[in-house]
């Protein structure tokens, strides 16, 4: 039996093709099961032996996450599905005896300002930051480095909130955003505590690496390069896997993860940290989660090298050793659809891409009639178009090329 924190559509399906009927339990905040349907959800997927209502987002009460999720009979791991599951999977995995991160390290995973106050004490580069609870400090953070700064809450996922500030950026304004903007299908209605920050702004490559990791040391590892929106809003636009980087860059990144592991305590499970090169060998810590990664990353991982990095964790938190990953045999990317402003009159291209050479799923997310606004964090991109190809800059032109293909006319909406 696996217990999954978090309500992951993807995973799940996943999860059919390889485990048996009834081995799975989903353990999930009841504002969530209504607002994303997950009943709805799972009630025809046969490996779901039933779900548990539970304040999986109570990070700062753990008694209450174990108090609410009873101890299923033989179960062998339990895996935290989303960003905001990662700090219960930590606390029932250890109230059980189980592989995890342990819930020291999860607590820090998933307070940014915590693990930047964290990393200070050791020899970690990251960003000048400091804790902001008002925009008059942001102004002063600002005026103290140069006209910019980045401005985020320390526990949302998904760019919720981000931005990064120029000398003509209205700070009131974006302090309004960062505090108020949220993700309401995906948090509870109650309300949960909340710290922000502000960094120095940094410019370069940006990377993520992803591993998995044993009792603190690391089986795999892939090194992702993603790119961004230009402007206030650092959404995402797509990833290349594995990154195209010299062997020695790679091998750099690899010793500061061994370094991020040591520095949290980190234990049992899978990392994905994202990283900025401010030059070839000088990674810069941005963030870094305890669960799988988003925007399909883990997909493309699969792609490029086989197997699943999915059933790999569950492994890992069964208290196995996953087989060895080869080197990868291809490269895998994803490019990000956005949508302009305004009302879906039209959608074109679409099966046209799908028979593409090297095209291995489109997703639009919009359908004519429908009405889409500014992207300002991951769930208002329109789509996404997977591709794969004999390297990394192969398998990204072909993505780019997709996602050109793909028209989705709008009429501005008054």
């Amino acid at each position: 039996m696996y217990v999954l924190v978090g309500f992951n559509k993807d995973a799940l399906a996943a999860l059919a093709d390889c485990c048996p009927p009834g081995s799975v339990i989903v353990v999930e905040e009841p504002d969530i099961m209504t607002a994303r349907r997950v009943e709805e959800h799972i009630a025809a997927n046969t490996v779901v032996a039933g779900f548990i209502e539970a304040p999986v987002q109570d990070e700062h009460d753990p008694r209450a996450i174990v108090a609410a999720v009873p101890r299923p009979p033989g179960v062998r791991a339990v895996v935290p599905m989303n960003e905001y599951g990662v700090v219960a999977a930590a606390v029932l995995a250890h109230e059980w005896g189980l592989p995890g991160a342990t819930v020291g390290a999860a607590l820090t995973l998933r307070d940014k300002l915590r693990l930047r106050e964290r990393c200070a004490k050791v020899p970690m580069s990251q960003p000048v930051f400091r804790a902001v609870s008002h925009q008059d400090e942001v102004l002063r953070f600002r005026a103290e480095h140069k006209g910019e700064c980045v401005l985020k809450p320390s526990n949302r996922q998904g760019s919720l909130g981000v931005q990064l500030l120029g000398p003509d950026d209205d700070v009131d304004t974006a302090w309004e955003r960062c505090v108020r903007e949220d993700a309401p299908q995906r948090r509870p209605q109650r309300p949960l505590p909340s710290r922000f920050l502000v960094e120095e702004r940094l410019r370069g490559v940006e990377v993520s690496v992803e591993a998995l990791v044993r009792n603190g040391a690391m089986l795999f590892t892939n090194t992702t390069e993603k790119e961004v929106l230009s402007g206030i809003r650092p959404v995402e636009t797509g990833h290349t896997v594995p990154a195209d980087l010299p062997a020695s860059v790679t091998g750099r990144l690899e010793e500061a993860m061994r370094d991020l592991i040591e520095a949290v305590g980190f234990d049992t499970g899978v990392l994905h940290a994202e990283w900025m090169l401010v030059s070839p060998h000088d990674p810069y810590l941005i963030e870094c989660a305890a669960r799988l990664p988003g925007d399909s990353i883990d997909r493309l991982i699969d792609l490029a090298y086989g197997g699943s990095l999915l059933k790999d964790l569950l492994v890992l938190l069964s208290g196995g050793i996953p087989a060895a990953r080869a080197l990868p045999t291809r490269a895998a990317a994803i490019r990000f659809l956005h949508a302009p402003p305004g009302e879906v009159v039209a959608l074109t291209g679409v099966e046209a891409v799908r028979a593409l050479d090297g095209v291995q799923a489109v997703d639009v997310s919009v359908s004519v009639g429908e009405t889409v606004g500014v992207v300002n964090h991951s769930w208002d991109r329109s789509g996404s178009v997977v591709t794969t190809g004999p390297g990394p800059r192969e398998a990204a032109a072909t993505a780019q090329t997709a996602v050109e293909a793909i028209g989705i006319q709008v009429r501005p909406v008054p």
